[in-house]
């Protein structure tokens, strides 16, 4: 890296963003904090992030003249999801510093090559094999058994794109329905709680990672996140060294998170990495000094990583579809509540509308009745 392109960002420089989803307002929203600018390039108008972004492009990812003039307005690039097309990116390569780079983004866009690079990150996954054809999926579940779960190699998130796979005679119909092809089988994993840590790299090479996290969904989305992780502090300790490797092994630029397995003996399972902000790292915003989104503008823009201690414990709910909207007033009312609204026009079931996070004084979380908070929320 040249020194021009290690130095921070000057005050009142252009960060453009790909993707203008609620995480693209998040980061916009921060990156105005600490003076700078942005420009959300989105197919859709009038987009979450575009509301709050100070110029935005509505075009096509694979707008060829878009993407130039977007990158001749920006002085940097990010992206607020992984299912950006990796050829856009490639494409500002050439016009506009990224972070993080391409290589990032196809690694994490694609489930064989990002199984490939947690193992060889030394992350342990579940036993996986790639699927391109029929014959595969039979050798497939030969050698890791049954139940397993099928699921697209690509586009897949919230539960979407897989199938449980319980029985021989649901193969063919499971190989059948997935698309696109090729898809990657993984043993089905009896996990006691799912646990996330969010890292973030700094264009120095700096590595900074925030408390690990234990999460619960509901109907495949992210319902519940508590922080700190209710788990034995060697297990909450892995799971933040686990991310911190992922972020320098991948020489990323920003944050990212790595989902991970907890099995009944404290084994740690990598699952998935998502190569920007994450919905389980929103309870950061009201509980830490630097919140996640002010942390990936801190790297895109070159300045130092900002703290990660936590300064309160905390749950955050996402607040989904219809059931989201109407528990909006009462939140809003709520003491130790902090409520964020993501301005989606239409509450449709299944659809992120905002988050909510109660706090609590630090330490109080592992002792607190589970039932009592969640009322609260």
């Amino acid at each position: 890296m040249s020194p021009s392109e290690a130095a921070p960002l000057p005050l009142g420089a252009t960060i453009g963003i790909l993707g203008g989803g609620q995480l693209g307002r998040m980061s916009a929203m921060a990156a105005a904090r600490l003076g700078y600018r942005t420009h959300v390039f989105a197919p859709e108008a009038d987009s979450p992030g575009m509301q709050v972004a100070t110029a935005h492009t509505v075009a096509a990812y694979d707008d060829a003249e878009a993407l130039r003039r977007f990158a001749a307005q920006v002085d940097v690039v990010t992206f607020e999801f992984e299912n950006v097309p990796a050829a856009a990116l490639a494409a500002l390569e050439g016009l506009a510093p990224c972070r993080p780079g391409v290589s990032v983004l196809s690694t994490c866009q694609d489930r064989l090559a990002e199984k490939a690079f947690l193992e060889a990150a030394g992350v342990p996954v579940a036993p996986w094999a790639a699927v391109r054809n029929e014959a595969d999926l039979a050798e497939a579940l030969e050698r890791i058994g049954l139940p397993a779960v099928l699921k697209t190699t690509r586009l897949g998130y919230d539960g979407r794109g897989q199938a449980v796979i319980r029985a021989p005679e649901q193969a063919a119909a499971a190989y059948a329905r997935l698309a696109p092809k090729p898809l990657v089988l993984e043993a089905f994993v009896p996990f006691v709680a799912e646990v996330s840590a969010i890292a973030a790299r700094g264009a120095d090479g700096a590595v900074a990672v925030f408390d690990a996290v234990e999460n619960r969904h509901r109907d495949h989305i992210l319902d519940l996140s508590f922080a700190p992780a209710r788990v034995p502090p060697a297990v909450a300790e892995a799971a933040r060294a686990h991310a911190a490797r992922v972020a320098e092994a991948l020489g990323a630029v920003g944050v990212l998170a790595l989902e991970m397995f907890l099995l009944a003996d404290g084994t740690l399972l990598g699952n998935e990495i998502a190569p920007r902000p994450h919905n389980s790292g929103h309870w950061t915003m009201d509980a830490c000094d630097c919140g996640q989104f002010e942390q990936h503008i801190r790297a895109v823009a070159g300045l130092p990583l900002g703290p990660t201690a936590r300064r309160a414990d905390a749950v955050m709910r996402n607040l989904v579809g219809p059931e989201g909207l109407a528990a909006w007033p009462r939140l809003l009312a709520a003491p130790g509540v902090v409520a964020h609204w993501y301005g989606k026009a239409e509450a449709r079931a299944g659809r992120k509308l905002g988050h909510a996070n109660l706090l609590l004084p630090p330490g109080r979380l592992a002792a607190a009745e589970e039932a009592e908070l969640l009322a609260r929320l």
